[in-house]
Protein backbone atom coordinates (compact mmCIF):
# COMPACT_ATOMS: atom_id res chain seq x y z
CA UNK A 1 0.00 0.00 0.00
CA UNK A 2 1.19 2.86 -1.58
CA UNK A 3 0.67 5.99 1.58
CA UNK A 4 1.87 9.40 2.26
CA UNK A 5 4.24 9.17 4.65
CA UNK A 6 3.81 12.40 6.05
CA UNK A 7 0.26 11.66 6.23
CA UNK A 8 0.93 8.05 7.96
CA UNK A 9 3.13 9.71 10.37
CA UNK A 10 0.07 11.87 12.16
CA UNK A 11 -2.03 8.85 12.64
CA UNK A 12 -2.30 9.03 16.31
CA UNK A 13 -3.26 13.23 15.62
CA UNK A 14 -6.18 12.44 12.88
CA UNK A 15 -7.20 9.75 15.30
CA UNK A 16 -7.66 12.11 17.82
CA UNK A 17 -9.28 14.93 15.89
CA UNK A 18 -11.33 12.81 14.21
CA UNK A 19 -12.24 11.12 17.69
CA UNK A 20 -13.51 14.76 19.20
CA UNK A 21 -16.22 14.96 16.30
CA UNK A 22 -17.19 12.05 16.54
CA UNK A 23 -17.75 13.18 20.72
CA UNK A 24 -19.35 15.82 19.30
CA UNK A 25 -21.93 15.50 16.41
CA UNK A 26 -24.11 18.13 15.71
CA UNK A 27 -27.06 17.91 12.87
CA UNK A 28 -27.63 19.22 10.02
CA UNK A 29 -27.45 22.92 9.60
CA UNK A 30 -26.37 23.03 13.03
CA UNK A 31 -22.51 22.34 12.59
CA UNK A 32 -21.39 25.29 13.86
CA UNK A 33 -18.54 23.56 15.86
CA UNK A 34 -17.10 21.28 13.36
CA UNK A 35 -17.29 23.96 10.89
CA UNK A 36 -15.10 25.97 13.43
CA UNK A 37 -12.75 22.88 14.06
CA UNK A 38 -12.57 22.99 9.75
CA UNK A 39 -11.94 26.78 9.42
CA UNK A 40 -9.31 26.75 12.62
CA UNK A 41 -7.77 23.91 11.14
CA UNK A 42 -7.24 25.54 7.50
CA UNK A 43 -6.32 29.08 8.85
CA UNK A 44 -3.12 27.47 10.67
CA UNK A 45 -2.10 25.97 7.66
CA UNK A 46 -2.31 28.89 5.72
CA UNK A 47 -5.18 28.10 4.06
CA UNK A 48 -7.65 30.82 2.64
CA UNK A 49 -11.37 30.30 2.95
CA UNK A 50 -14.97 31.29 2.71
CA UNK A 51 -17.53 30.26 5.44
CA UNK A 52 -21.06 30.57 5.42
CA UNK A 53 -21.87 28.71 2.04
CA UNK A 54 -25.28 26.64 2.86
CA UNK A 55 -25.20 27.70 6.12
CA UNK A 56 -22.08 26.42 7.56
CA UNK A 57 -20.31 24.98 4.84
CA UNK A 58 -16.76 26.02 4.61
CA UNK A 59 -14.48 26.11 1.20
CA UNK A 60 -10.46 25.64 1.99
CA UNK A 61 -8.60 26.86 -1.37
CA UNK A 62 -5.65 26.33 -2.25
CA UNK A 63 -3.14 27.08 -5.20
CA UNK A 64 -0.40 26.26 -6.76
CA UNK A 65 1.70 26.84 -10.00
CA UNK A 66 -0.39 29.60 -12.60
CA UNK A 67 -2.96 26.87 -14.34
CA UNK A 68 -6.44 28.04 -14.00
CA UNK A 69 -7.83 24.42 -14.05
CA UNK A 70 -9.61 23.17 -10.47
CA UNK A 71 -10.84 20.58 -9.05
CA UNK A 72 -13.48 20.10 -5.96
CA UNK A 73 -13.11 17.56 -3.18
CA UNK A 74 -16.32 17.39 -1.05
CA UNK A 75 -16.49 15.82 2.77
CA UNK A 76 -19.38 16.11 4.80
CA UNK A 77 -19.70 17.26 8.33
CA UNK A 78 -23.55 16.51 10.09
CA UNK A 79 -24.56 13.50 12.13
CA UNK A 80 -27.67 11.76 12.59
CA UNK A 81 -30.67 12.27 15.06
CA UNK A 82 -30.45 8.81 16.59
CA UNK A 83 -29.13 7.52 20.30
CA UNK A 84 -25.33 6.36 19.69
CA UNK A 85 -25.53 2.52 21.82
CA UNK A 86 -21.21 2.60 22.13
CA UNK A 87 -19.82 3.67 25.52
CA UNK A 88 -16.18 3.99 24.45
CA UNK A 89 -14.52 6.77 25.35
CA UNK A 90 -15.02 8.93 22.01
CA UNK A 91 -18.93 7.81 22.34
CA UNK A 92 -21.06 11.02 21.63
CA UNK A 93 -21.69 13.69 24.24
CA UNK A 94 -25.03 14.99 22.90
CA UNK A 95 -28.19 12.73 23.62
CA UNK A 96 -30.11 11.44 20.46
CA UNK A 97 -27.44 12.93 18.19
CA UNK A 98 -24.61 10.42 16.80
CA UNK A 99 -22.36 10.15 14.13
CA UNK A 100 -23.34 7.25 12.58
CA UNK A 101 -22.50 7.55 8.46
CA UNK A 102 -18.68 8.16 9.51
CA UNK A 103 -18.57 11.94 8.64
CA UNK A 104 -16.52 12.73 11.06
CA UNK A 105 -13.68 10.50 9.39
CA UNK A 106 -14.69 11.89 5.90
CA UNK A 107 -14.18 15.36 7.49
CA UNK A 108 -10.74 14.63 9.10
CA UNK A 109 -9.87 12.38 6.18
CA UNK A 110 -10.05 15.70 4.08
CA UNK A 111 -8.30 17.93 6.43
CA UNK A 112 -5.73 16.09 6.70
CA UNK A 113 -5.26 15.63 3.12
CA UNK A 114 -5.49 19.41 3.21
CA UNK A 115 -2.52 20.01 5.30
CA UNK A 116 -0.40 18.20 3.25
CA UNK A 117 -1.58 19.85 -0.14
CA UNK A 118 -0.76 23.67 1.34
CA UNK A 119 2.24 22.17 2.45
CA UNK A 120 3.84 20.79 -0.77
CA UNK A 121 1.60 21.67 -3.35
CA UNK A 122 3.11 19.50 -6.19
CA UNK A 123 0.02 20.57 -8.92
CA UNK A 124 -0.82 23.41 -11.12
CA UNK A 125 -3.87 24.93 -10.37
CA UNK A 126 -6.35 24.75 -7.59
CA UNK A 127 -8.01 22.87 -5.15
CA UNK A 128 -11.25 23.51 -3.56
CA UNK A 129 -12.01 21.58 -0.26
CA UNK A 130 -15.67 21.43 0.14
CA UNK A 131 -16.75 20.89 3.86
CA UNK A 132 -20.52 20.66 3.04
CA UNK A 133 -23.49 20.52 6.11
CA UNK A 134 -27.02 18.62 6.12
CA UNK A 135 -25.49 15.55 4.14
CA UNK A 136 -28.24 14.07 6.37
CA UNK A 137 -32.00 14.75 4.96
CA UNK A 138 -30.90 18.58 4.46
CA UNK A 139 -29.68 18.72 1.16
CA UNK A 140 -27.01 20.76 2.02
CA UNK A 141 -24.96 20.46 -1.39
CA UNK A 142 -27.98 21.66 -2.99
CA UNK A 143 -27.97 24.50 -0.31
CA UNK A 144 -24.49 25.50 -0.89
CA UNK A 145 -24.92 25.47 -5.00
CA UNK A 146 -27.49 27.64 -4.70
CA UNK A 147 -25.24 30.04 -2.55
CA UNK A 148 -22.70 30.10 -5.35
CA UNK A 149 -20.36 27.20 -4.49
CA UNK A 150 -19.52 26.89 -8.39
CA UNK A 151 -19.98 30.22 -9.33
CA UNK A 152 -17.45 31.76 -6.91
CA UNK A 153 -15.18 28.81 -7.14
CA UNK A 154 -15.51 27.31 -10.47
CA UNK A 155 -13.80 24.04 -10.73
CA UNK A 156 -13.60 21.49 -14.06
CA UNK A 157 -14.55 18.48 -11.85
CA UNK A 158 -15.33 18.07 -8.23
CA UNK A 159 -15.19 14.45 -6.41
CA UNK A 160 -16.72 12.47 -3.20
CA UNK A 161 -16.10 9.46 -1.05
CA UNK A 162 -17.59 7.59 1.41
CA UNK A 163 -16.92 4.89 3.50
CA UNK A 164 -18.34 1.88 3.08
CA UNK A 165 -18.58 -0.94 5.35
CA UNK A 166 -18.84 -4.85 5.13
CA UNK A 167 -16.02 -5.14 2.26
CA UNK A 168 -12.24 -5.61 3.96
CA UNK A 169 -10.11 -2.49 4.97
CA UNK A 170 -7.80 -1.79 2.59
CA UNK A 171 -10.17 -1.19 -0.65
CA UNK A 172 -11.58 1.22 -2.96
CA UNK A 173 -14.67 1.06 -5.25
CA UNK A 174 -15.67 3.51 -8.29
CA UNK A 175 -17.58 2.70 -11.40
CA UNK A 176 -19.45 5.07 -13.93
CA UNK A 177 -23.28 5.40 -14.02
CA UNK A 178 -26.08 5.46 -11.38
CA UNK A 179 -24.31 4.36 -7.94
CA UNK A 180 -26.51 5.94 -5.61
CA UNK A 181 -30.65 6.23 -5.95
CA UNK A 182 -32.71 8.91 -6.05
CA UNK A 183 -34.66 9.89 -2.76
CA UNK A 184 -38.59 10.26 -2.68
CA UNK A 185 -41.75 10.53 -0.10
CA UNK A 186 -45.06 10.63 -0.66
CA UNK A 187 -48.39 10.77 1.14
CA UNK A 188 -51.91 9.60 0.28
CA UNK A 189 -54.92 10.39 2.14
CA UNK A 190 -58.13 8.67 1.01
CA UNK A 191 -61.47 10.28 1.73
CA UNK A 192 -63.98 7.69 2.06
CA UNK A 193 -67.03 8.45 5.19
CA UNK A 194 -67.04 7.07 8.42
CA UNK A 195 -69.82 5.06 9.69
CA UNK A 196 -70.42 1.66 11.88
CA UNK A 197 -68.65 -1.40 11.46
CA UNK A 198 -71.45 -3.83 11.39
CA UNK A 199 -73.89 -1.49 8.64
CA UNK A 200 -70.37 -0.90 6.16
CA UNK A 201 -73.21 -0.17 3.31
CA UNK A 202 -73.59 3.29 5.10
CA UNK A 203 -70.33 3.96 5.14
CA UNK A 204 -67.43 4.44 2.26
CA UNK A 205 -64.55 2.72 4.12
CA UNK A 206 -61.17 3.82 3.10
CA UNK A 207 -59.40 0.98 4.10
CA UNK A 208 -60.16 -1.52 1.62
CA UNK A 209 -58.81 0.75 -1.10
CA UNK A 210 -55.76 1.74 1.01
CA UNK A 211 -55.34 -1.84 1.00
CA UNK A 212 -55.65 -2.40 -2.97
CA UNK A 213 -53.34 0.74 -3.99
CA UNK A 214 -50.25 -1.11 -2.00
CA UNK A 215 -50.90 -4.10 -4.26
CA UNK A 216 -52.06 -2.61 -7.19
CA UNK A 217 -48.78 0.18 -6.63
CA UNK A 218 -46.32 -3.01 -7.39
CA UNK A 219 -47.37 -3.70 -10.76
CA UNK A 220 -45.96 -0.70 -11.98
CA UNK A 221 -42.35 -2.00 -10.53
CA UNK A 222 -43.69 -5.41 -12.30
CA UNK A 223 -45.96 -4.56 -15.30
CA UNK A 224 -45.26 -0.77 -16.38
CA UNK A 225 -41.45 0.20 -16.21
CA UNK A 226 -38.95 -1.70 -18.29
CA UNK A 227 -38.02 -4.99 -16.26
CA UNK A 228 -34.08 -3.79 -16.74
CA UNK A 229 -34.86 -0.32 -14.85
CA UNK A 230 -34.46 -0.41 -11.23
CA UNK A 231 -37.31 1.12 -8.92
CA UNK A 232 -38.50 0.53 -5.27
CA UNK A 233 -42.18 1.45 -4.16
CA UNK A 234 -42.50 1.03 -0.77
CA UNK A 235 -45.39 1.87 1.83
CA UNK A 236 -43.91 2.05 4.93
CA UNK A 237 -46.80 3.62 6.99
CA UNK A 238 -51.03 3.26 7.11
CA UNK A 239 -52.37 5.44 9.15
CA UNK A 240 -56.43 4.81 9.97
CA UNK A 241 -59.09 4.66 12.29
CA UNK A 242 -58.77 4.81 16.31
CA UNK A 243 -61.72 1.61 17.64
CA UNK A 244 -62.72 -1.71 16.56
CA UNK A 245 -66.21 -1.01 15.89
CA UNK A 246 -65.63 2.31 13.51
CA UNK A 247 -65.16 2.07 9.80
CA UNK A 248 -62.81 5.61 9.62
CA UNK A 249 -63.20 9.02 7.62
CA UNK A 250 -60.23 8.37 5.83
CA UNK A 251 -56.82 6.29 5.32
CA UNK A 252 -53.20 7.63 5.13
CA UNK A 253 -50.37 5.85 3.14
CA UNK A 254 -46.70 7.17 3.03
CA UNK A 255 -43.76 5.66 2.17
CA UNK A 256 -40.71 6.15 -0.40
CA UNK A 257 -39.75 5.65 -3.89
CA UNK A 258 -36.41 4.71 -5.34
CA UNK A 259 -34.69 5.05 -8.64
CA UNK A 260 -31.62 5.44 -10.69
CA UNK A 261 -33.18 7.65 -13.36
CA UNK A 262 -35.00 10.99 -13.39
CA UNK A 263 -37.50 9.30 -16.19
CA UNK A 264 -38.12 6.29 -14.43
CA UNK A 265 -38.86 8.34 -11.38
CA UNK A 266 -40.98 10.67 -14.10
CA UNK A 267 -42.71 7.29 -15.18
CA UNK A 268 -43.70 5.65 -11.41
CA UNK A 269 -44.87 9.08 -9.87
CA UNK A 270 -47.73 9.45 -12.76
CA UNK A 271 -48.70 5.98 -12.60
CA UNK A 272 -49.02 6.10 -9.12
CA UNK A 273 -51.01 9.30 -9.42
CA UNK A 274 -53.55 8.56 -11.59
CA UNK A 275 -54.14 4.82 -10.16
CA UNK A 276 -54.77 6.67 -7.15
CA UNK A 277 -57.41 8.75 -8.13
CA UNK A 278 -59.06 5.84 -10.02
CA UNK A 279 -58.88 3.77 -8.18
CA UNK A 280 -60.62 5.92 -5.08
CA UNK A 281 -63.19 7.46 -7.91
CA UNK A 282 -64.27 3.42 -8.26
CA UNK A 283 -65.35 3.71 -4.88
CA UNK A 284 -66.85 6.59 -4.94
CA UNK A 285 -63.96 8.07 -2.71
CA UNK A 286 -61.16 11.28 -3.20
CA UNK A 287 -57.80 11.31 -2.48
CA UNK A 288 -55.23 13.88 -1.90
CA UNK A 289 -51.99 13.08 -3.55
CA UNK A 290 -48.43 14.48 -2.49
CA UNK A 291 -45.06 13.56 -3.83
CA UNK A 292 -41.64 14.98 -2.62
CA UNK A 293 -38.80 14.44 -4.52
CA UNK A 294 -35.63 14.60 -2.52
CA UNK A 295 -32.27 13.56 -3.73
CA UNK A 296 -31.99 13.17 -7.52
CA UNK A 297 -29.82 9.97 -8.36
CA UNK A 298 -25.86 9.92 -7.85
CA UNK A 299 -24.16 9.56 -11.19
CA UNK A 300 -20.76 9.07 -11.89
CA UNK A 301 -19.44 10.28 -14.84
CA UNK A 302 -17.23 7.46 -16.85
CA UNK A 303 -13.63 9.55 -17.48
CA UNK A 304 -13.95 10.87 -13.86
CA UNK A 305 -14.60 7.42 -12.96
CA UNK A 306 -12.36 5.76 -14.88
CA UNK A 307 -9.43 8.22 -13.78
CA UNK A 308 -9.90 7.86 -10.20
CA UNK A 309 -9.81 3.88 -10.65
CA UNK A 310 -6.39 4.22 -11.84
CA UNK A 311 -5.41 6.86 -8.64
CA UNK A 312 -6.85 4.21 -6.08
CA UNK A 313 -4.93 1.37 -8.07
CA UNK A 314 -1.71 3.33 -7.81
CA UNK A 315 -2.52 3.16 -3.89
CA UNK A 316 -3.72 -0.10 -2.79
CA UNK A 317 -3.39 -2.27 -5.95
CA UNK A 318 -5.62 -2.74 -9.15
CA UNK A 319 -7.20 -6.10 -7.71
CA UNK A 320 -8.24 -4.19 -4.55
CA UNK A 321 -10.21 -1.56 -6.35
CA UNK A 322 -13.79 -2.23 -6.95
CA UNK A 323 -16.68 -2.34 -9.26
CA UNK A 324 -19.66 -0.58 -7.09
CA UNK A 325 -22.52 -2.00 -6.42
CA UNK A 326 -25.55 0.42 -6.97
CA UNK A 327 -27.49 0.65 -3.74
CA UNK A 328 -31.11 2.26 -3.57
CA UNK A 329 -29.38 4.48 -0.91
CA UNK A 330 -29.44 8.27 -1.76
CA UNK A 331 -26.95 11.31 -1.55
CA UNK A 332 -27.09 15.10 -1.87
CA UNK A 333 -23.62 15.06 -3.18
CA UNK A 334 -25.90 14.01 -6.27
CA UNK A 335 -26.72 17.57 -7.00
CA UNK A 336 -23.23 18.43 -7.45
CA UNK A 337 -22.45 16.21 -10.34
CA UNK A 338 -25.86 16.94 -11.53
CA UNK A 339 -23.91 20.44 -12.14
CA UNK A 340 -20.54 19.01 -12.68
CA UNK A 341 -18.84 15.40 -14.20
CA UNK A 342 -17.10 13.86 -11.08
CA UNK A 343 -16.96 10.66 -9.40
CA UNK A 344 -18.50 9.48 -5.97
CA UNK A 345 -16.52 6.62 -4.71
CA UNK A 346 -16.45 4.39 -1.43
CA UNK A 347 -13.72 3.16 0.34
CA UNK A 348 -14.08 -0.20 2.66
CA UNK A 349 -14.56 0.54 6.45
CA UNK A 350 -14.30 -3.41 7.17
CA UNK A 351 -16.53 -5.13 9.35
CA UNK A 352 -16.52 -3.84 12.17
CA UNK A 353 -13.36 -5.70 14.35
CA UNK A 354 -11.67 -2.01 14.33
CA UNK A 355 -14.40 -1.04 17.38
CA UNK A 356 -12.68 -0.83 20.64
CA UNK A 357 -14.69 -2.16 23.24
CA UNK A 358 -17.68 -0.68 24.50
CA UNK A 359 -18.98 -0.71 21.26
CA UNK A 360 -22.47 -1.60 21.19
CA UNK A 361 -24.37 -5.04 20.76
CA UNK A 362 -25.29 -4.55 17.11
CA UNK A 363 -23.17 -4.36 13.78
CA UNK A 364 -20.90 -1.74 12.36
CA UNK A 365 -23.57 -0.69 9.27
CA UNK A 366 -24.07 2.72 8.46
CA UNK A 367 -27.23 4.58 10.28
CA UNK A 368 -26.88 1.79 12.79
CA UNK A 369 -26.25 2.74 16.92
CA UNK A 370 -23.45 0.30 17.35
CA UNK A 371 -21.29 2.23 14.14
CA UNK A 372 -17.92 3.65 14.69
CA UNK A 373 -15.39 4.71 11.75
CA UNK A 374 -12.61 3.08 11.10
CA UNK A 375 -9.47 5.30 11.86
CA UNK A 376 -6.89 3.02 9.90
CA UNK A 377 -8.52 4.41 6.88
CA UNK A 378 -7.65 7.85 7.57
CA UNK A 379 -3.98 7.95 6.23
CA UNK A 380 -5.30 5.97 3.22
CA UNK A 381 -8.04 7.72 2.50
CA UNK A 382 -6.09 11.23 2.53
CA UNK A 383 -3.53 9.60 0.39
CA UNK A 384 -5.95 8.70 -2.24
CA UNK A 385 -7.55 12.80 -2.07
CA UNK A 386 -4.04 14.02 -2.43
CA UNK A 387 -2.96 11.96 -5.38
CA UNK A 388 -6.47 12.44 -6.75
CA UNK A 389 -5.94 16.16 -6.72
CA UNK A 390 -1.99 15.83 -7.68
CA UNK A 391 -2.95 13.72 -10.37
CA UNK A 392 -5.81 15.92 -11.70
CA UNK A 393 -3.82 18.92 -11.79
CA UNK A 394 -0.30 17.41 -12.64
CA UNK A 395 2.22 19.51 -13.80
CA UNK A 396 3.06 20.21 -17.87
CA UNK A 397 6.58 18.70 -18.31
Amino acid sequence: MNLINDIATQQDKLVALRRDIHAHPELCFQEQRTSDIVAAKLTEWGIPMHRGLGTTGVVGIIKGGTSDRAIGLRADMDALPMQEANTFAHASTHPGKMHACGHDGHTAMLLAAAQYLATQRNFDGTVYLIFQPAEEGGGGAREMIKDGLFDKFPMQAVFGMHNWPGFAAGQFAASPGPVMASSNEFKITIQGKGGHAAMPHNALDPVPVACQLVQSFQTIISRVKKPIDAGVISVTMIHAGSATNVIPNSCELQGTVRTFSLEVLDLIEERMRVMTQHTCAASGMTAEFEFKRNYPPTINSEPEAEFCRQVMASIVGADKVQAQEPTMGAEDFSYMLQAKPGCYAFIANGDGDHRDIGHGGGPCMLHNASYDFNDDLLPLGATYWVRLAERWLAKSV
